[in-house]
């Protein structure tokens, strides 16, 4: 239940070994996320727990009947960067990481991302999804949508054994999934403001997932309970900064940074942060003028104009705005670690917050 929104990501910084030597293998794991590991200890901890939670998200979608098993494994086997489960194995630093439950809990929370992921190429009629062709194209929309649903119910099979309490706030996540997605595929209600309202279909949609993955790190790698709340906190707000990065980056990058062709959600007519800023501006200026008689419009699939508001938007003050909004939620992510003991996990964490501030400049 994600719709258009693209997972945490970015390009160019990698985490460092010891005396500064970049690893392969966290540059291969991390270096998309602009995650820094300075200790190896901690780094080769967090990379075991992911090898882990790799072998174990490939058996526990595996079913007796073989469609069911190729159709579950499909995503899985088509990759990602697994940013809830890396958060479970961070947030698991502030106790004990190798704790028995830390692994299953990592893949509760993938699992139900990925889950989310088949529904919303059924949602937004997706063709391609990590490279490879969908779901629902490869097989229909009946198919994706019910192979969601099991992905669903794997994740609760696994989360009843880790407790009521990962139960219950599994569910609670996966509620918040599906309200934010209500409250996207609904609009902004009369009397509602644009931006106010898609900063909750945000949080609700992403912010919420990233935040019960941090949590349960904590929680499952035996972290007191501030710490456990702290990670929660900064998990919600840094995963909405994240995802604003992203809408700037659909507009600002000049290659594929974003993960997709630069204006890819200007060209649906997505609204993104940078759209419902120029369209709530009152400037008088002929750009800002012109800049919303365009995107009054909608999905611009007339090239021309879609390079011209592609143009003006880049030039604009709600693009300038909208980058002082994702700072101030990386930097409400920071600031919500400060319970955190200074540690190598804590200060990996603050890279994230550093990434994402600057991934946009």
């Amino acid at each position: 239940m994600v719709g258009h929104v693209v997972n945490p990501a970015g390009e160019r910084s990698g985490a460092t070994g010891s005396g500064g030597r970049r690893s392969r293998s966290s540059t291969s794991q991390f270096g998309t996320l602009g995650l820094h590991i300075a200790d190896p200890r901690v780094e080769s901890s967090v990379l075991g727990l992911l090898d882990s939670v790799e072998a174990d998200l490939r058996s526990s979608v595996a079913s007796a009947d073989p469609f069911v098993t190729e159709a579950a494994r499909h995503l899985v086997e088509a990759g990602g960067k697994r940013f809830r489960p890396l958060l479970v194995a961070l947030g698991a630093q502030f106790g004990d990481p190798a704790g028995p439950q830390v692994v299953p809990a990592a893949v509760v929370m993938e699992l139900t991302h990925l889950a989310t992921l088949y529904h919303d190429d059924v949602m937004d009629e997706a063709a391609v999804r990590r490279g490879a062709p969908s779901a629902n194209s490869r097989w229909t929309n009946s198919v994706a949508i019910l192979v969601g649903d099991y992905l669903f119910a794997r994740a609760a099979d696994i989360a009843a054994d880790l407790g009521p309490e990962a139960v219950r706030l599994q569910a609670r996540t996966f509620a918040r999934l599906v309200q934010g997605q209500i409250a996207e595929t609904v609009g902004p209600r009369a009397g509602d403001d644009p931006v106010e309202h898609y900063l909750r279909v945000i949080a609700d949609k992403t912010g919420s997932l990233i935040a019960t993955s941090a949590r349960f790190g904590g929680m499952f790698g035996g972290a007191a309970q501030e710490h456990v709340e702290a990670l929660a906190g900064y998990g919600e707000t840094v995963g909405v900064a994240f995802q604003l990065s992203d809408d700037l980056l659909d507009i600002a990058s000049e290659s594929t940074q974003s993960g997709k062709t630069p204006g890819t959600d200007l060209r649906e007519g997505v609204p993104t942060l940078p759209v419902l800023y120029a369209l709530a501006a009152d400037d008088s200026d002929a750009a800002s003028v012109r800049l919303r008689e365009i995107l009054a419009t909608g999905a611009l699939s007339d090239d021309a104009l879609h390079a011209e508001a592609l143009g003006l938007l880049r030039e604009s003050p709600a693009l300038k705005r909208a980058r002082e909004t994702v700072r101030s939620y990386a930097e409400d992510a920071r600031a919500r670690l400060a319970p955190l003991p200074q540690s190598p996990a804590r200060h990996a964490l603050e890279s994230l917050c550093d990434f994402v501030a600057d991934r946009t400049s």
